[in-house]
């Protein structure tokens, strides 16, 4: 598996920045295109990189000042059928599956922390969908909300946050959390009151037995359990690009079903189903965040030891490769 790069280098980069490029065994297809790039202006650079070289060589281009005085852009790619990608692959180390792109986990944490208004009417959704499911005593509403609810990109932003040591997405992360799910407690509270007012809800369809939906305010060890073994699953998914692992996560925890268990037992006023509901969110949130951070630093502990050969290999001096072709100037010679 390989990710696509795109820079736009500063001419009095370039000597360091195509080198770099060009003696590294895990990259290829390397396209000089001189004097293309614009705002900022230079020279375009297109490479395609084995994914678990990739955050080295970002890091690489960053000490080199690209990011601060050229561009970089980084893309995933759906297919490389050609010689040199195979070959790049088997250059790199480890497995493509296993590649963590660092600087792009880190992109993933500032972007999981800008507000949005799909974000809030997503979880507000997720939330009120749970509340009925509570009413109902329904399960397949219970799996509906908690796939709905998307505040999995949060707690993983904080973990990101403490593991990469930026104080600043870890305190958006939770004011975030803390002012969507405050938001959404308050809407469906309102919509359960209004609920109440016509009839439709009475304090005994909350506080009634509800074998299918009971466990969601009734906290207890296999709670912390699963929401361990998600953090984890839910971390893996984030920074490996297993987005299709983050549903069954979103399954596994009832952070949005306690949520409207919640809201429903304000609105009926039952301490006793507020106090469990409360317990199952901070349980949950809790076991997520711990899990996810332990995750991280395992990952960046283990795949610093698998790249370190690889990265003084491909930074030796004298090494340069055979997949660069500038525009305009015939094929370097080796």
């Amino acid at each position: 598996m390989l990710v696509a790069l795109r820079l736009s280098v500063p001419p009095d980069l370039m000597s360091q920045v195509e080198p770099l490029l060009r003696r590294d065994p895990a990259v290829c297809n390397v396209v000089v295109l001189p004097g293309a790039a614009h705002d900022p202006d230079g020279d375009a650079v297109l490479a395609d990189v084995a994914r678990e070289r990739a955050g080295a060589l970002l890091a690489a281009l960053e000490d080199l000042g690209l990011g601060e005085r050229g561009a970089i852009s980084v893309s995933e790619l759906t297919a490389t059928p050609y010689a040199a990608a195979r070959a790049a692959e088997r250059a790199a180390p480890g497995s493509p599956d296993d590649g963590v792109i660092w600087r792009v986990v880190e992109e993933q944490g500032w972007e999981a922390v800008r507000p949005s208004v799909s974000f809030h009417a997503f979880l507000w959704l997720a939330v009120a969908l749970a509340s009925v499911a509570v009413v109902t005593d329904s399960a397949v509403l219970v799996v509906g909300a908690m796939v709905v609810g998307p505040e999995f990109g949060l707690v993983a932003a904080v973990c990101i946050g403490l593991v990469l040591r930026r104080p600043r997405i870890v305190g958006r992360s939770v004011l975030v959390l803390l002012a969507s799910f405050a938001g959404a407690l308050a809407a469906v509270t309102v919509l359960a009151l209004l609920a109440r007012w016509v009839g439709w809800l009475t304090p005994a369809l909350v506080t009634a037995p509800r074998p299918l939906t009971g466990f969601i305010w009734r906290p207890d060890h296999w709670s912390l359990v699963v929401a361990l073994l998600a953090g984890v699953a839910g971390v893996l998914g984030t920074t490996t690009g297993k987005s299709s692992s983050l549903v069954g996560v979103f399954i596994s925890v009832t952070t949005v079903p306690a949520a409207g268990n919640l809201a429903l037992g304000i609105a009926v006023w039952s301490p006793e189903e507020m106090t469990g509901s409360l317990l199952q969110l901070g349980l949950n949130l809790a076991g997520l965040v711990v899990a996810g951070t332990a995750t991280l630093l395992v990952q960046r502990v283990l795949w610093h030891r698998v790249t370190l050969p690889s990265h003084r290999a491909a930074t030796r001096p004298g090494r340069v490769g055979q997949g660069s072709v500038r525009s305009g100037s015939p094929p370097a010679q080796p």
